[in-house]
This record gives structure tokens, C-alpha cells and sequence, in this order.
């Protein structure tokens, strides 16, 4: 069982490596050449601000080490002063920098006397000032709205202008994302994936830890909703911490558990104080165990492993830092039961739980969870949304691929996908005509391309999902069924293709798709393409589409080892027993 301090030193370690990139004025954190959307300085403000997130929580905990403190109230001050050559500027409307006042707030409202009081009243004044800035202009409607609520909280704690009814304009706009049962929408689309957990809900508890005393309605407002979203969401992760890849945004990494720790500060004991230990503390141990460093220590941008082809266009070097919001539990006080009770298991699950407000039928398995999935797509077309959204299934074990091109079958990223090849090109399911969750199914209809329409059935089964399709097609063309991607360790590795069946395996599992008719292939994406595994396999069905219906059944299933998976070792990844010894040789 880990305590306090073994936290603290966890945090701390991914903070230390940080201090030699900091700029001379302390106002920004390079760490590469890589680039976003807004451009180098504001990228370089954006990892000054993210790394908060960890140090303020560990310094309102208790945290002694100030190592930073004079870099932090040193960068305040430069960034924020208008005649320095180092001021982080003055916004425009949707400003990544609106992002980043968050933490920054945060700060001012967990730890004043560090980065508050601290500070000169000249800087008090150009912060407060340029953080009112945010009240001038118009943010992106989704989660963003709450970046303005929190930086007047904190604005107003500190007795400097806000403004109560951007307060109140921003508070409305999220009750109008409220879907029921304890689920927004990120703005009003039907996006709902992490950013309803480590954003809308994550500063709804922060407002609620900051105002229940003075708005003890919104609070109580906010809890309860916390407590209901948290029946469904703990299925996202499986018992051995892992949570869905699913979504943009994956980058931010273990701030897919930020939802947890937000409620421990709020007070929202959502189950026992020992189930939401063991969810942070199996969350953390296995994003700790993947090689998302540097060698110089510094988080990367990637999922498993370091892999800018999944990125966002608004992931710069320091974007990762985004995922300290989990350390926000150190700030809770020494006695507090968090830090007196053991680490539990997950509570006993259903094995398949339909969540019909976030498009998704969960099977939980040992170590693994699956989505099957319907109906959601971004309206903003973020890289990569087919893959990110409307996959047919997503797996906590086997991740999946993204695409480089949808010339080549190799480049397409069609894991758990039908894929139809129409005058050179692979077309995939994008958004829904009509979808339905039920208990047992996902329904689906969709059309690939002009000329296709579709309907797809999705049942779950033991060890898999059953899949039918109704394919009505004015176009001759070749479509492919694909399962789920798996590790392609070279030639530990082995595949089977035979009439209406593929499979994909080696001595620690194997991924299978069988089809009522076709011919079985493998499929062997390019390097770096699955966020979990540096080199994957897929198995397909391939079939031919005449003109008409075309209706066709398969089962796809698939299993991987109890062990500990070690990704990159070996030629993909190693395994280490996890009962045994947990330090790598």
C-alpha cells in the first residue's frame, strides 16, 4: 500500500527533470521543437501552466520541496507584466491561453501565500489584470466555459475585479450540456469522452471544493452528479487499472482517473474511500510502468509509448503535463481517511452494462473492458475522429490503430472497423444515419461512401462480440471485416488465413475474426500506427460487394496473457509475472 510520501516522490519525480528547461525569466517551459496550432511561446506558457496542476496540489498537501516556487512566482511576474519582453500577450477570442489560466487560479485559490501574497503588488495587479482578460472574449462552447468561472473564483477570492455574470453565463452553458444520469455532452454535439470527466466534471468539484459555503445549492448540485456519472464511468476502467483509449486527447494519459481525485477533494466519497485508492493507485502504477519518458525524463507526447502520429493539433511538448490534474488528491490533508485506508479491488461489475448517454455497451472481463460502440462523432472534425469515435469496439488490452492514409489497406488503421475499397480509396463508418444502445445490442446505420448504406448489429458474446451486417450497395467493390489489432512480435508471431477466417497469435493469446463467408487475410499496419503496441497484426475477412444486399455475420474474439505487459520489450513487448518481483531487471 502506498502512502503520502510514495505519491509526493511519484509527482516529484516527473517534475524534476523539468527545472533545466524552464526559460531564464522563469515564464515558460521549453521542451522541443515540436509545434501546435498557437505556435511556439504560447506552447512554452502552456507547460509553465499544466506542471501546476502537480506542484500546487503537492505544495497544499504539505509538499516541502520548493524547488520551483522562485521559478513560478519569477515566470508570474514576467509573463503577466505588459512592458516585458517575455509578456505572454493579450488574448483574442477561443485563446489556448484561456485554457491555462485554470491552473494558474487553481494556485491563487489552493496555495495564496505561495502565489498570491508572495507576490509584489505590481504583480498583483498585472495578473489580476491580465487574467480578467478572460472575460472580454468568447470561449469554444463545450468545457472551456468553466475556465472562466474558475479564474473568477480565484480572482475574486483574492479581492480584484471579476465578473458574476460571466460566472453565471458560463454556469448555464454547462447546465445546458447535462444529458441525465450523471452525463454532459462536451458542448452541445454529441461528443462525451474524457473531457466530461477530467473537464466538466473535474471543475464542477473543484467549484464545488471552492463555494460550498457560499453556494451551498450548485454545490450539493454538483456532488450528487459526481456521484451518479461515477456508476457508469468506473466501468471505463478494468481491474487492472487500464482505462478505454477512446476519444481525442489520449496524450493527457492518466488524467483519465483526474475524475477520482477531484471527487476526494470535494469531499464525494462516490464508492469507499478504498475503491477510489485502488482505481488512482492501479491507474498510476500502470502508466508509471510504460515507457512514456524521455530519456532525460520529460512525458512525451503519445499513448503508451512516444507517438506524435496520434496527436492532436493542439498537442505541443508540454501538453502532457495536462495529466498532473490526478495529483490534485495530494492536497488532501495528512488525516484525511483517503491516506488511512487500504487500496481496494473494483466493485463487483455487471458483465455487460449498457451507458446509452455516452453511445456504449461495456463488457468487463478479467483485465480487460470493451466498448462497443454507436452514434458518436465529433462535429468538429478532429485528426483522426473515425478512428478516436467510430470504431465498432475499443479494448483497454489491445488499444488501437490509427490511420496515415486511406490509400493503402496497410496505412487505414481499420482494426475493429468494416472497411470498403471504392475507386482507390478505403472508406470507413464516420457518422451515424440512426444508432440505438439497447441492453444487450448496438445497432447502427451508417454509409461509408455514396452509393453504400449500411446496418450494423453488435451482440456481445464470451470472449468477444458478434457482428452482423446489411449491406445495401449500388457499387461493385471489395469490403473488409477486421477484429482487433494484435502485438506483432516478428517471429514469436503467427497467423492463420483460410476461408472465412483469420486469426493472429503467439503463446500469450491470439485475435480471431470468423466470418459466415469470404476469405480470411492479416493485415500488417505500419509501424506506430496502434497506441498500444509499437507493432500489430489484424485479422480480416475480405468479401466481395455486388450490386444489392449483401448481408454477412462474423464473431470476433480475442485474449491476451495475465501477466504484466511491458511495451517495447522484446521486439513488442516483454512480460513480467505480476505477482513476482515488480522491478524490472
Amino acid at each position: 500500500m502506498k502512502n503520502k510520501s510514495d505519491y509526493q516522490e511519484m509527482l516529484l519525480k516527473m517534475v524534476r527533470p523539468l527545472t533545466r528547461h524552464y526559460t531564464d525569466d522563469g515564464s515558460g517551459l521549453y521542451l522541443g521543437a515540436a509545434s501546435a496550432g498557437y505556435g511556439n511561446r504560447i506552447a512554452e506558457m502552456e507547460g509553465f501552466s499544466r506542471v501546476l496542476w502537480g506542484l500546487v496540489s503537492y505544495w497544499a498537501g504539505g509538499g516541502e520541496d520548493e524547488t520551483l516556487l522562485a521559478t513560478y512566482q519569477r515566470g508570474l511576474a514576467a509573463g503577466t507584466d505588459p512592458t516585458s519582453p517575455f509578456y505572454w500577450g493579450d488574448l483574442h477570442s477561443k485563446d489556448q491561453r484561456m485554457v491555462e489560466m485554470a491552473a494558474i487560479s487553481y494556485g491563487i485559490m489552493m496555495v495564496p501565500k505561495k502565489l498570491w501574497e508572495s507576490l509584489t503588488e505590481e504583480t498583483k495587479e498585472h495578473l489580476a489584470d491580465w487574467l480578467y482578460q478572460i472575460n472580454l472574449y468568447s470561449q469554444a462552447d463545450n468545457n472551456w466555459h468553466y475556465f472562466k468561472v474558475i479564474v473568477n473564483l480565484a480572482l475574486k477570492s483574492v479581492g480584484k475585479r471579476w465578473n458574476p455574470r460571466e460566472v453565471e453565463k458560463a454556469m448555464d452553458s454547462y447546465e445546458s450540456f447535462y444529458l441525465g444520469n450523471g452525463w454532459y455532452s462536451d458542448g452541445k454535439r454529441p461528443q462525451k469522452d474524457y473531457y466530461v470527466s477530467f473537464g466538466i466534471h473535474f471543475y464542477c468539484l473543484l467549484y464545488a471544493h471552492f463555494m460550498e459555503k457560499e453556494d451551498p445549492e450548485h454545490t450539493l448540485l454538483f456532488k450528487e452528479r459526481a456521484k451518479t456519472f461515477s456508476k457508469s464511468f468506473i466501468y471505463w476502467f478494468d481491474d487492472e487499472g487500464k482505462a478505454l483509449p477512446f476519444g481525442r486527447s489520449l496524450t493527457y494519459r492518466f488524467a483519465q482517473a483526474a475524475f477520482f481525485s477531484a471527487c476526494a477533494l470535494a469531499g464525494v466519497e462516490c464508492f469507499s474511500w478504498g475503491v477510489m485508492k485502488g482505481i488512482l493507485s492501479r491507474h498510476l502504477d500502470y502508466w508509471m510502468k510504460q515507457p512514456i519518458f524521455d530519456n532525460g525524463g520529460v512525458l512525451t507526447v503519445g499513448y503508451t509509448y512516444p507517438n506524435l502520429l496520434m496527436s492532436e493539433t493542439y498537442n505541443a511538448p508540454g501538453s502532457p503535463y495536462w495529466a498532473l490534474k490526478t495529483f490534485i488528491f495530494l492536497s488532501l490533508p495528512d488525516d484525511h481517511p483517503f491516506w488511512k485506508v487500504g487500496e481496494e479491488p473494483l466493485p463487483v461489475l455487471k458483465p455487460v452494462w449498457a451507458i446509452k448517454e455516452c453511445d456504449m455497451l461495456i463488457c468487463h472481463r478479467p483485465h480487460e473492458a470493451v466498448a462497443l460502440t454507436a452514434g458518436q462523432y465529433p462535429t468538429m472534425e478532429h485528426p483522426m475522429a473515425a478512428e478516436k469515435y467510430a470504431k465498432f469496439a475499443y479494448s483497454t488490452v489491445f488499444g488501437y490503430c490509427i490511420s496515415r492514409s486511406f490509400h493503402c489497406l496497410e496505412q487505414a488503421g481499420t482494426d475493429s472497423m468494416l472497411t470498403f475499397h471504392v475507386h482507390g480509396m478505403y472508406y470507413v463508418r464516420r457518422r451515424c444515419l440512426e444508432y440505438a444502445v439497447m441492453n444487450r445490442e448496438v445497432y447502427a446505420k451508417w454509409s461509408p461512401a455514396e452509393g453504400i448504406e449500411v446496418e450494423t448489429w453488435l451482440t456481445p458474446t464470451e470472449g468477444g462480440h458478434r457482428r452482423r451486417h446489411r449491406i445495401v450497395s449500388r457499387l461493385a467493390c471489395e469490403a473488409y471485416d477486421c477484429g482487433f489489432s494484435y502485438p506483432d512480435c516478428m517471429e514469436q508471431t503467427h497467423q492463420k488465413e483460410k476461408k472465412w477466417e483469420a486469426a493472429v497469435w503467439d503463446e500469450n493469446g491470439e485475435s480471431r475474426l470468423e466470418a459466415s463467408l469470404g476469405t480470411g487475410v492479416v493485415i500488417h499496419p505500419f509501424s506506430n500506427m496502434n497506441l498500444i503496441f509499437p507493432n500489430v497484426r489484424i485479422p480480416a475477412v475480405k468479401f466481395h460487394i455486388c450490386p444489392g444486399i449483401t448481408e454477412i455475420e462474423s464473431l470476433v474474439t480475442a485474449s491476451f496473457t495475465e501477466k504484466e505487459i511491458i511495451i517495447g520489450g522484446g521486439n513488442c513487448y516483454d512480460l513480467r509475472n505480476r505477482y513476482a518481483d515488480k522491478t524490472l531487471a
